[in-house]
């Protein structure tokens, strides 16, 4: 499932996303070996999710970003539909950023790779992937203190993990 939302973040939707995940596992049962000798084999799938997620965008020229499904566990009826308009509201807000710092943010709090690894994987440096975050969390934090501000919380009790919190 990890995989195929990664390829969703990339290709916009459901469909491409497992045509990428089949792509990737093909192309490795091709030449295991490549993830035999890979010093950390889960960034190297990763990576792998993402070039054949690319090679699917640049056949098909989709560029949207399409929904990533959220599932909610029983909660209150009204529970649920905040939850469900907040993560849209955090969506419409991702789809704002930058193609590159999207990536990023999706690697870190999606898939939980550490900056090293995100850079590993997108072929960054790492001082790059780390200035590509802190912009996207600068955005998303102006952008979500609506969201923050109305459920309640006061403006300077605003923070990093709170943002993170509401991205993931």
């Amino acid at each position: 499932m990890r995989l195929v939302r990664l390829g969703m973040s990339v290709t916009g939707n459901q469909a491409d996303a497992e045509d990428a995940v089949q792509g990737a596992f093909s192309r490795i049962a091709g030449k295991p070996k490549l993830l035999a000798r890979a010093d950390a084999p889960w960034p190297y799938l990763i990576r792998a999710v993402r070039n054949e997620s690319l090679r699917i965008i640049q056949k098909r020229r989709t560029t949207s970003l399409g929904e990533i499904d959220t599932q909610c566990e029983k909660d209150t009826a009204e529970f649920t539909v905040q939850r469900e308009e907040t993560a849209a509201h955090v969506q419409r807000i991702l789809r704002t950023l930058p193609k590159a710092q999207y990536e990023v943010v999706i690697l870190k709090h999606w898939e939980e790779l550490t900056f090293s690894e995100i850079a590993d994987v997108l072929g960054k440096s790492q001082n790059t992937v780390a200035s590509r975050y802190r912009y996207a969390m600068e955005k998303l934090q102006r952008s979500l203190e609506s969201v923050v501000h109305d459920s309640g919380k006061p403006k300077h009790q605003k923070s990093p993990r709170t943002t993170s919190q509401v991205v993931r």
